[in-house]
């Protein structure tokens, strides 16, 4: 798929996805949305890309939705009147996916599904999606001159994105409140006192910064443990008991250790490093299991 608002491009085993709009701060648009859906499924199933690092060409990272688009700026269908029932049993429906379901949210959900990392690098201001979209993303690294900034209280409207599930995990409850209610836009130091973002960077340190986190997450691991880890964790914690947990640690951990299991074990014996074949786009036949 050729793209008309990023960029794709996958060196030395990681991808690297660049929102590419710099005359507009890279705002987003559903064309953006529908974009970074397909390209966090592309990443998922690139055997070349082991981590995903996102970042905004320019000066910006994303300054929240473009509010220049026609009709309804965030690409809902306004002739219709959905209710809670249609978000379960129409959730798949084209309609509702087109006209009713958050853009934000859709792609939040393509991130959140990716068996890769996902580091984000916000190299300037982040806002309103800008900002909701790296809260499915593993770690967030940000530059000095980054803005951030859950803004839409400003604009009489709500956080989207899924932010509601993701954002008070990260940082609790009490901070993710302060900063939704007041609408701030504040710098990188608070975002990192906040624990939102996870170090600060000058500028040019940015990128080098996450790639080489992204080689330590995942050089010399195997991939389909890190697919599998990252899920696990992702969804394991938000289950009410540990059994839960208990019943895919289980069986994730009989196919690694038939899988990768066998050569990093002998790897460890003979004392060299691993060779893993196991790849995340054959993943152990349990797997998706949600």
């Amino acid at each position: 798929m050729t793209y008309e608002t990023l960029n794709y491009a996958v060196g030395d085993g990681i991808a690297t996805v660049t929102l590419n709009r710099p005359d507009a701060l890279n705002a987003f648009t559903v064309k953006m949305a529908h974009e970074l859906i397909d390209v966090f499924g592309r990443a998922s199933e690139d055997d070349e890309a082991r981590a995903v690092v996102v970042t905004g060409a320019g000066r910006a990272f994303c300054a929240g939705m473009d509010l220049n688009s026609e009709g309804n700026v965030f690409g809902l269908d306004e002739t219709m009147t959905p209710t809670l029932d249609d978000m379960t049993t129409r959730l798949d429906d084209p309609r509702v996916i087109a006209g009713v379901r958050d853009t934000g949210g859709r792609v939040t959900m393509a991130i959140y599904d990716c068996k890769k990392p996902v580091i984000a690098a916000i190299n300037g201001p982040a806002v309103g999606i800008g900002a909701t979209m790296t809260l499915a993303m593993d770690f967030r690294l940000a530059s000095e001159r980054a803005r951030i900034g859950f803004v839409f209280g400003r604009l009489g409207i709500v956080p989207e994105a899924c932010s509601t599930w993701f954002l008070p995990r990260i940082v609790g409850l009490e901070q993710a409140l302060e900063w939704v209610y007041s609408a701030d836009v504040f710098d990188a130091e608070e975002a990192r006192r906040g624990r939102l973002v996870r170090s600060v960077h000058a500028p040019d340190e940015l990128l080098p910064a996450a790639y080489a986190l992204a080689h330590r997450m995942t050089d010399g691991r195997s991939p389909v443990a890190v697919a599998l880890a990252r899920q696990m964790m992702l969804r394991n914690s938000s289950q009410p008991h540990p059994l839960e947990a208990h019943r895919i640690d289980s069986l994730a951990m009989f196919y690694a250790s038939i899988g990768d299991g066998k050569e990093g074990v002998a790897a460890f014996l003979e004392k060299r490093p691993a060779k893993f074949s196991g790849r995340a786009s054959k993943m152990p036949p349990f797997y998706p299991w949600w």
